[in-house]
């Protein structure tokens, strides 16, 4: 088994901070870029579970130092390409922005999928299919650290699914996440060591998920996670202008192609993925 420790954040959001002085207060003009929707149709599947609930959160990209707001759309459904379903598949808004559909979990697994967002006239698509994980075989508190000794070591064991490149993507609470493929232990087990920057009191119970990838999600995740890393510049462009798999599919008029090439420039933020997750616990103990 190979061992590594990678230590990586996930930002989904600008930061914000402000400048002041004792004496004078300087403001600054902030740029601002196109409207943008974003999406985040990230579906978690539990195979053990009969039906699964779809959520969809939806924003819009708003000038910096600005909340971001929910977006008021004209509609949400999904719709299966392969086996067509009788009736459009619709999804409910529950509160602002977030809108909630439930199927059941045999169907999801199934076919290709595809996301429509209708907002503002414009109808954005994105297209998944399921993607397996494997289980977390356990997780082991450790004493070790990187930059100080009140890291808190967490280590983790899982064995690749057999027969075939893999990609996963760890999610381990607290916005942190972790992007790997299997090139170096495929069809193995793989122990590897994840560090939080604080320890937890005892007690305090930790999940961890492991969810499926493809190749496309996986590189999305990757570029989010490298990004997130450097120093952030709010007058730079931000991660979330990373894209994702939504197109504008407004002017296309061929059912047959999917591509917005004279379209290129107009496009929704975000990803619509389709993935099993498959999450263990561990309790922390008193070392």
């Amino acid at each position: 088994m190979k061992k590594f420790s990678p230590k990586y954040i996930f930002l989904t959001l600008i930061a914000v901070f402000a400048l002041s002085s004792c004496e004078d207060v300087i403001e600054v003009d902030t740029p601002t870029g196109d409207r943008r929707l974003i999406i985040d149709a990230l579906i978690r599947i539990d195979t053990a579970s009969a039906i699964t609930e779809m959520r969809v959160v939806v924003g819009e990209t708003n000038g910096f130092f600005e909340t971001i707001p929910p977006a008021n759309l004209q509609q949400i459904t999904i719709s299966n390409l392969d086996n067509p379903l009788p009736d459009a598949v619709v999804f409910n808004e529950t509160e602002p922005g977030v809108y909630v559909k439930s199927l059941q979990t045999e169907l999801l697994m199934q076919d290709r999928w595809l996301l429509q967002i209708d907002f503002e006239d414009q109808f954005y698509l994105a297209e998944a299919s399921f993607v397996a994980a494997p289980q977390i075989d356990q997780l082991e508190q450790g004493d070790g650290f990187v930059f100080d000794d009140d890291d808190q070591e967490i280590e983790v064991t899982f064995t690749d699914i057999a027969g075939e490149d893999n990609f996963y993507i760890f999610d381990f609470g607290f916005g942190e996440f972790l992007a790997t493929e299997d090139t170096f232990y495929q069809d193995q087990q793989f122990v590897f060591s994840w560090f939080y920057d604080d320890p937890f009191e005892v007690g305090t119970e930790l999940p961890i998920s492991i969810l499926g990838a493809d190749q496309e999600f996986y590189n999305y995740m990757n570029q989010l996670i490298e990004q997130s890393e450097d120093d952030l510049n709010p007058f730079q462009t931000p991660t979330l202008t990373v894209r994702g798999n939504f197109i504008n599919a407004t002017d296309i008029d061929n059912d047959e192609t999917v591509d917005n090439v004279e379209n290129e420039q107009n496009f929704a933020l975000g990803y619509f993925a389709l993935v099993q997750q498959n999450t263990s616990t561990i309790v922390i103990e008193d070392l």
